[in-house]
This record gives structure tokens, C-alpha cells and sequence, in this order.
């Protein structure tokens, strides 16, 4: 008998930021009504967030820069006195952190949900954890254990303990203010970013220095405790696969680990509880390299963005435990009780949290996590592939988005076979991820669908409440020759049509493709050969002469052109749109906040110097010139907040 494994897989952090400048959609609530808040004495449209519509009751706590909102705690005090709130549960970032904010809440008498002050303090200055991490007898990363005064002095510290380093903000998380340095350079230029995005994200600019472990594995084990003295381990969540140091796909349980590592990691993660008297649901997050030596890294004192995975594996509602225990309550679990393969009580296979829906604002003061999609399965194969089914029926339209990117991860056969690190994405994709290089078959299959929904179009567009517009027999629906663009080749394809089935000729072979064709629909789901696909439209006809943009099955967009003999003919007759030159402008690669601007008018620059500064999502991204030259123009100035696109310099 096969032993049935709870597996847990998630893509999350479903990325994206908003496509263009466009206007922001006013909200309408249930039944039309408008959905608006008082803010400051002014009257506003909400965006239509999920949370606030869900919420019995909102209050608005500022505008959308956190320091102005949801860090400031004397307007989140003020709304707790107003609801007359018994308790807070802080969610996942912002104050949840914030040994201040649970002092001031132990103060009016309200309950927090989670740890205490001294816990918090403790496990959230990276240097004071590491500390204690040490007399608790957990294995940590060697490193200067005090505050970096300033550049020269973190360049020091960087040569006496070896390159390459990781320099990191001290009371940081989520991958914010943290750099990799090799060299005297960038340890100064990552001073600078660190302490910059530290004191943005923190109000804190400390930083600390410690060795970078090379091509390591990230595996975080989740503990939860009570104010009995009571401590479990729930597992590990291996978290190996990111961009930016901010994870991009979780897994529970780990490929890699072995019972015995997991129950030593687990043992010291609790150990680490203990010592701090850790009462709420938290995580201890570990480095493990290649010979299964494991660091400790960092305790977050709160419940992690990706906790649904540990539910799927272990049964247990983390909120609800958490809740249980702010109340008092010991817990009502054993160690021998969290085996990893619990079956999952909540038999939602794939599940979907997302804080918008059509007509949200996508902000720049935010994380770009738009949605996590969370699958589960009997063992690693089945969550893995409803995964992939789920990111292929995946519905998102007016942001751009990383879900092409990751359906290629976990079908690569590296991940597949377990084989990654934190080094996965630069490794796999060294020039960055370009998107599914079609196979020789996934390309005549591609065009033999995109040709099926054209002829299927055309159909429809002779028809008219059911009856036909102009005589069929005019039309031969045996011999229909076109030519589809796809990339830089230029194909000849044959069609004909025999009710829902169409049957294309491309490169001497035939394919049979069969649908239901309905073309209201985003989705349509397609039979090849015998082999089902699903594919999404996203744009609308534009006569015979037919731009379509849609995705094959790999959820990345294929522009295709296609054009019927005649128009294909006359097509070379249409002159070409002038490709922009690129390397005497500079324009933003994102929406966000212009922090700093290097030059003015007239300066020489050289390729590569640094221009100005964009923070987007609370990181700052570092714009250099392309070329040497002079500034011709500038159109941006610290503290503006430019869109995708928008021109920020030009060069002469």
C-alpha cells in the first residue's frame, strides 16, 4: 500500500502592478449603492477592496502612504476606540511587528493578538535574535553581531568576515532592505539602498552585516505556542524560490528534508519559543545548504502570508489558534499529534485569497502581491498539477502579472525533481524570464487552435438570431487559406470545417481541433488530436485583418496576426511603425514614487551611472543611463510619482 502524503503547494504571491495610467473606477456596493468612508472631513469613493467590502464596519485610518495610514498608530488607536474593539489581530506586516503598538494596546486594556512586547522586541531586531538564538543553542550564520555606523565601516566589516555578504536591515522583513554584496562597491551602494528602503519600510535604517551562504536552501519551520509553556513545530515550509529575496513559491512539506533534520530544525525552532516565552503562532526561518547544515536566519513574530499551506498538511486553523491563545488558552495539541500527513478537513483543493476584484486600485504604496493560489493533493504530483490546471483557468485582466512565470517553474524539471535553492530563478533564467520557448509541436498547435477560433469567429459573424446572414454556399468552408504571423515567421495554414470540429493543415501535418466555441467566454477549453488545452482571448476582432493576443495553455501571451490571402498580399504595402530609440531615453519600468534624481540638464553621464532612484512596492530600484551622453531633459523630480512608461530623462 502507498503511503498518502498531505502535499501543499503555493504560488502565491501572484504578482502584478497596473497596466498604463488609466482612471480609477469609482466602486459601487450591493444593489448600485456607492461605497464611501469619512475621511479627515472629506467624503470619498472607496476602491473596491475585498476587505472593506466584506467588513461589518470600516474606518478609515489616513491616506495610502503607510506612514500616513496603517503605520500610524495613533490613527489605528483612534479607530479602536471607536469601534470599542476587544481585540486587534495585526495582520500580516505594517504594525504586526511593532513591539510599541502592543505596548500601547496592553495599555488601553485590548488584546493583542499575538506574542508580547518582549518576544516581539527580542525576535524582531535581527542582532538581539541572533544573540539569543546563540545562548539558545541554535546554529547561526557567522557575522558582526553590533550596528553598522555608516559605508566605510560596513566596507570593514564586509573584508574582515569575507565576501560575499548579505547586508540586511535590522528590524527588516519581507525581503526589504536587504542586498547581496561581492565587492567593496556594492557593499556601499547596498549600505545606501539597505538603510534607505529600511527606514522607509521600518522606520528603522539599522543595518547588520553576516556571511552569505552561497546557493542555500530557505525552509522556514512554523511553531505555535501558548502562555502554559507550551511550544509545537508544525512542519516546514520550503520557501527556496525567489525574486528579490521576497518568496515566490512555498511548499509544504519540503522535498529535501529528512525526518531526522526536520525534527532537529523543528526542536530548535521551539527551543528559540521557549526562550523568548513565545506565546502566538509564529515562524523561525532557517538557511540549509547542500549537506543539510541549517542556519538560523530571522523569527517573524506574526502569522505568515503563507500559512495555508501549513493548514493543508497539518488540519489546524492558525487564526483560530491564534485567537485561541490570546484568550488564554492552552493548546489543545500534542507534538505527536502534527504528523505531515493529516488529511485536510477543509477538502478545498484549490483555493484562491485575493484582497481585490474588478475595479480595485492596485496602489504603488503596497506589496504587489495581488492573490495567492494555494493547491493541495494527495501527494506532491497531484497538487502540482492541479496547480498548473488552476494558473491555466487563471482569469486576470488590466495588470500584469507573474503567472506565466509561475507555471514555467513548476513545470520545470528541476523543480520538479526537487532541485532548487535560493538561487533557482537567476540560475534558470540568468537573462531574466523571456517566457515559454514553444516547442516545435506546442507551436503548430498554437496555430492550428488560433486558426479554429478565427474560423469560428467568422462563422458566427455570418449568423444572426441563429439563421445565416448570407447564403453558406457562398462561402467555401473547404479551402480557406491563411497567413498567421506569429513572432518573427510568417505561416501558411489550410482549414475546413465539419460542425464543432476544424480540421488545419500547417507544415504538412493535420490537426483536428474540437470545442464548444463559446466565444463570450475568456476561457475556452479545446480538444487537439485528443489532447485538451486551454487557452484565453484577450482581445476582440478587428475584422479580417485580426490582432489577437491569447494564452496556449502556459498562461503567457502570443500575439499572432492573422490575415486572410488577400490582406496578406496587400500587407506589404503597409509601412512600419519607427522603433523607438531606447538608449537616448530612460523611461520607468514601473509605477512609483521618484525618490532622487542624480542629474540636471547638461551634465555629461556615462552608461551605466545612476540617474534617479524609483521606489516601487517599498523597494527603491537604481535607473542608470544606456549610453554616454548629455542630459538633453529631465521629466521627473524627487517626490513625483511616475506611471509604467512614463519618460523620465532624455540623452543628446
Amino acid at each position: 500500500m502507498s503511503k498518502r502524503w498531505g502535499r501543499c503547494q503555493q504560488l502565491g504571491k501572484i504578482r502584478g502592478k497596473v497596466e498604463g495610467e488609466g482612471k480609477q473606477l469609482e466602486n459601487k456596493g450591493e444593489e448600485g449603492k456607492e461605497v464611501s468612508r469619512e475621511c479627515k472631513g472629506k467624503r470619498e469613493i472607496l476602491p473596491f477592496q475585498v476587505h472593506v467590502k466584506m467588513a461589518d464596519e470600516a474606518v478609515c485610518v489616513g491616506p495610502a502612504p503607510t506612514s500616513k495610514s496603517y503605520l500610524n498608530m495613533d490613527a489605528i488607536m483612534e479607530a479602536i476606540k471607536k469601534t470599542r474593539a476587544q481585540a486587534v489581530h495585526p495582520g500580516y506586516g505594517f504594525l504586526s511587528e511593532n513591539k510599541e503598538f502592543a505596548r500601547r494596546l496592553a495599555s488601553e486594556g485590548v488584546t493583542f493578538v499575538g506574542p508580547d512586547t518582549h518576544a516581539i522586541q527580542a525576535m524582531g531586531d535581527k542582532i538581539e535574535s541572533k544573540l539569543l538564538a546563540k545562548n539558545a543553542k541554535v546554529n547561526t550564520i557567522p557575522g558582526f553581531d553590533g550596528v553598522v555606523k555608516d559605508a566605510d565601516e560596513a566596507v570593514r566589516i564586509a573584508r574582515e568576515i569575507g565576501y560575499p555578504v548579505m547586508i540586511k536591515a535590522s528590524a527588516g522583513g519581507g525581503g526589504k532592505g536587504m542586498r547581496i554584496a561581492w565587492n567593496d562597491e556594492e557593499t556601499r551602494e547596498g549600505f545606501r539602498f539597505s538603510s534607505q528602503e529600511a527606514a522607509s519600510s521600518f522606520g528603522d535604517d539599522r543595518l547588520l552585516i553576516e556571511k552569505f551562504i552561497d546557493n542555500p536552501r530557505h525552509i522556514e519551520i512554523q511553531v505555535l505556542a501558548d502562555k502554559h509553556d507550551n511550544a509545537l513545530w508544525l512542519n516546514e515550509r520550503e520557501c527556496s524560490i525567489q525574486r528579490r529575496n521576497q518568496k515566490v513559491v512555498e511548499e509544504a512539506p519540503s522535498t529535501f528534508l529528512d525526518p531526522e533534520t526536520r525534527r532537529a530544525m523543528g526542536e530548535q525552532a521551539v527551543a528559540l519559543a521557549k526562550a523568548v516565552k513565545y506565546s502566538s503562532a509564529g515562524t523561525v526561518e532557517f538557511l540549509v545548504d547542500t549537506k543539510k547544515n541549517f542556519y538560523f536566519l530571522e523569527m517573524n513574530t506574526r502569522l505568515q502570508v503563507e500559512h495555508p499551506i501549513t493548514e493543508c498538511i497539518t488540519g489546524l486553523d492558525l487564526v483560530q489558534e491564534m485567537i485561541r491563545v490570546a484568550k488564554g488558552y492552552p493548546l489543545r495539541h500534542k507534538q505527536a499529534d502534527i504528523p505531515i500527513n493529516v488529511v485536510w478537513g477543509g477538502r478545498l483543493y484549490v483555493r484562491v485569497d485575493s484582497g481585490i476584484q474588478e475595479g480595485s486600485d492596485i496602489s504603488i504604496y503596497y506589496d504587489p502581491m495581488i492573490s495567492k493560489l494555494i493547491t493541495y493533493g494527495s501527494d506532491r504530483a497531484e497538487a502540482l498539477q492541479r496547480m498548473e490546471e488552476a494558473l491555466d483557468n487563471y482569469v486576470i485582466r488590466g495588470v500584469t502579472h507573474n503567472i506565466a512565470l509561475l507555471r514555467e517553474v513548476i513545470i520545470h524539471p528541476r523543480f520538479v525533481q526537487g532541485d532548487v535553492s535560493t538561487k533557482f530563478l537567476p540560475d534558470v533564467y540568468p537573462d531574466g524570464f523571456k517566457g515559454h520557448k514553444l516547442t516545435d509541436l506546442e507551436k503548430r498547435e498554437l496555430l492550428a487552435i488560433a486558426t479554429s477560433l478565427y474560423m469560428a469567429e467568422q462563422l458566427r459573424s455570418q449568423q444572426f438570431l441563429g439563421s445565416p446572414r448570407i447564403s453558406l454556399a457562398k462561402l467555401d468552408l473547404n479551402n480557406w487559406e491563411l497567413s498567421i504571423q506569429l513572432g518573427d515567421g510568417t505561416y501558411s495554414v489550410t482549414v475546413s470545417n465539419n460542425g464543432s470540429t476544424f480540421s488545419v493543415e500547417v507544415d504538412g501535418m493535420k490537426l483536428n481541433v474540437t470545442s464548444e466555441w463559446n466565444l463570450a467566454s475568456p476561457l475556452l477549453s479545446v480538444t487537439i488530436d485528443g489532447t485538451q488545452r486551454t487557452i484565453q482571448k484577450f482581445t476582440r476582432d478587428t475584422g479580417l485583418n485580426i490582432l489577437k493576443y491569447f494564452s496556449f495553455c502556459l498562461f503567457l501571451k502570443y500575439k499572432l496576426r492573422i490575415l486572410t490571402k488577400l490582406a496578406a498580399e496587400l500587407s506589404k504595402y503597409m509601412p512600419e511603425k519607427a522603433v523607438e530609440d531606447t538608449t537616448s531615453i530612460l523611461r520607468s519600468p514601473m509605477p512609483g514614487a521618484v525618490v532622487a534624481v542624480s542629474v540636471k540638464p547638461g551634465d555629461l553621464v556615462s552608461e551605466g551611472q545612476e540617474i534617479c532612484v524609483i521606489e516601487a512596492m517599498k523597494m527603491q530600484n537604481s535607473m542608470i543611463a544606456a549610453k554616454t551622453g548629455k542630459v538633453k531633459a529631465l521629466h521627473c523630480k524627487a517626490g513625483e510619482t511616475v506611471g509604467e512608461g512614463d519618460l523620465l530623462i532624455e540623452l543628446e
